[in-house]
């Protein structure tokens, strides 16, 4: 079951094409990563799953129902935090929580209920000053969980940590992590190292295309490289004339008794570097395996060609 199918979404503004065929499905359940550089067409692609813009063509299907740009009863079932949450400075958390519970018609009782929770889960239940007086972190926990109120099956998340500090963008990605299984999470952001931390599965946007799209294992192994690091007592001189010429090496650096190398096929390089050893009888002081980030591969498709 898929929580969002887009297929072959385009949206043009006037010559300027914003998404131009976007597929991709997101899993029920999972917290998914939309990834790419600021102008990919991440903002837009959330503003059609939140029903604010129409696509020029192709289609959204949300819980297994259009885009909600016309049915409300979808819309209840959609939380929404937009990059610059805005809010009534002179509200207190609770009383903007009740304000939006509110809007969906919910009862008081269930009201002060979610609200109890939420702002407890977002680490404000014990705040009571005006929102004008918070800090951005705060806002943006208040943020989600005003977005959680109607006990959303989809939450869409368009930027959600950025322009925090380390601690508030902490706050946020705790927050986010201990929804995973409750509610399914579309995370739009540029940040890297927040996807990696927090997500199941990723897509890459990059000039309105999807450029990649699966679980970032999956992904890892597929678009990047892995790089090992070899120490021995003795030549190593001997090792690198070895494995010059083998398929899975795409790059080799040598220095006394060390050799790194970046290799294409982890298997077959694991394979043929300990067959190496044992025939040249080298002693092996250290085997060291660093696998590739979010960020190779992220740079690895975005990168231009070289000339």
């Amino acid at each position: 079951m898929n929580a969002i199918t887009l297929v072959d979404l385009h949206k043009k503004f006037g010559d300027t094409t914003a998404l131009a065929g976007v597929t991709l499905a997101v899993p029920t359940g999972s917290i998914f990563g939309f990834l790419g550089p600021n102008g990919a067409g991440k903002t837009t692609t959330l503003r059609i799953l939140t029903g604010l813009a129409r696509p020029t063509s192709g289609t959204a299907t949300l819980l297994d129902a259009h885009a909600p740009n016309e049915s409300a009863g979808l819309r209840s079932q959609i939380g929404y935090l937009p990059d610059v949450p805005a809010f009534y400075p002179w509200m207190t958390a609770r009383e903007f929580m009740h304000f939006a519970g509110r809007l969906f018609g919910m009862t008081r009782a269930l009201i002060d209920e979610r609200t109890t929770y939420l702002l407890e889960m977002a680490g404000l239940g014990a705040v009571h000053r005006k929102i004008g007086g918070f800090s951005r972190g705060m806002k943006q926990r208040l943020g989600i969980a005003q977005a959680l109120i109607n006990a959303p099956r989809l939450l869409l998340l368009d930027e959600p940590t950025s322009a925090l500090d380390p601690m508030g963008r902490r706050d946020v990605l705790e927050m986010i992590a201990s929804l995973r299984g409750r509610t399914t999470v579309f995370f739009s952001t540029h940040i890297l190292a927040d996807v990696e931390r927090v997500c199941d599965t990723v897509a890459i946007l990059d000039r309105g295309s999807v450029v990649a799209h699966g679980p970032i294992s999956e992904l890892k192994r597929r678009y990047s490289a892995s790089r090992l690091s070899i120490q021995v007592d003795g030549a190593i001189e001997p090792l690198a004339q070895a494995f010059a010429g083998s398929t899975w090496l795409s790059a080799l650096e040598q220095s006394p008794g060390t050799l790194r190398m970046t290799v294409t096929d982890l298997d077959a390089a694991r394979h043929d570097i300990l067959q190496a050893l044992t025939r040249q009888s080298v002693p092996l002081r250290r085997f060291e395996v660093e696998e590739p980030s979010l960020e190779d591969v992220f740079v690895e498709l975005l990168s231009p060609p070289a000339q």
